[in-house]
């Protein structure tokens, strides 16, 4: 089974309490396929500029990402520069450069419009429409967004919820979208606006997953080693549809399972900047940590 993936490739610079990186390989699609390459195979659909390093590319195929859809087009490459203080929750963005995104338009092959597993990583609404609608009957879509696109293309996210199986958001953007302070309230209103699947992020605080049929609730894994969160919740959101990939199933078993992965390969995503920890990361150091996470939690 393969999963294609839309969304950002970046260069971003962040500064944390502990340190500062310049222009790493950053980016939602990049992040989620650090994670999901460990159960299925990668189809990355995102735009780069003329700027953008050739050993990213190379870097990026040697983890097995397939990039016949990376157009590299005139122009830069698209970044951002944040920087991160006390708890590291929340990011304060510095700068945003959009560069080769503002033209940026989706192009995939005959054959990637057979892949049946799609994650819509954030990025415009009208560009999440845009590959969804060459898509050939997709078994699993997922549609993550943001704040931004909240706020600026309400009428295009709301219209895409209604074709979408999961909708993923974190806390702050469940409570602004559906307008309810309560995080339950708040994925039953989502729930009506289209998505079977309601996935929450609560960055440390863990996961809220609700559909009609059942709610499951995960905290995060313990850490005492929180370097640079940029990226946890597109390597959650990668460990999770990857495992659903793999087994294409989407039952309460496999949906508890899938968020247990996302959730571990989040907690290695912190330990370091960028993809320091999940470049690296292999299924079987997944599964050792899922072990330990296991009795901690009790299940």
């Amino acid at each position: 089974m393969s999963i294609l993936v839309l969304g950002t490739v970046a260069l971003d610079t962040v500064k944390t309490p502990y340190g500062r990186r310049t222009k790493m390989l950053g980016g939602s699609a990049v992040h989620f396929s650090m994670a999901a390459r460990l159960f299925s195979d990668v189809h990355l659909v995102a735009g780069v500029g003329k700027d953008f390093p050739r050993h990213h590319v190379d870097f990026l195929k040697q983890k097995g990402i397939v990039l016949t859809s990376l157009i590299r087009s005139e122009g830069k490459t698209f970044q951002w520069i944040g920087q991160y203080q006390g708890d590291l929750n929340t990011a304060l963005t510095i700068s945003t450069e959009l560069g080769v995104l503002i033209t940026f338009k989706p192009r995939i092959s005959a054959e990637q419009r057979d892949i049946k597993n799609i994650f819509l990583a954030n990025i415009d609404p009208e560009l999440q429409e845009c590959l969804l609608a060459h898509m050939h009957s997709p078994r699993l879509v997922a549609l993550d967004s943001m704040n931004y696109w909240i706020n600026n293309k309400p009428r295009q996210l709301r219209r895409l919820l209604k074709k979408v199986d999961i909708y993923v958001a974190n806390d702050q953007e469940a409570r602004v979208l559906s307008g309810e302070d309560n995080l339950i309230r708040a994925a039953k209103y989502l729930r009506s606006c289209g998505p079977k699947m309601i996935l929450i992020k609560k960055g440390e605080h863990g996961v809220l997953f609700y559909t009609d049929r059942f709610i499951v609730s995960l905290p995060a894994y313990p850490t005492d080693k929180v370097i640079d969160p940029t990226g946890a919740g597109d390597t959650f959101a990668g460990g999770f549809m990857g495992y659903l990939t793999k087994t294409g199933r989407v039952n309460a078993a496999s949906v508890k399972k899938a968020l247990v992965y996302g959730t571990i390969a989040a907690s290695f995503n912190v330990e370091g900047f960028g993809m320091e920890k999940t470049s690296g990361l292999t299924l079987e150091a997944l599964n050792r940590r899922l072990n330990k996470f296991r009795k901690a939690v009790v299940f």
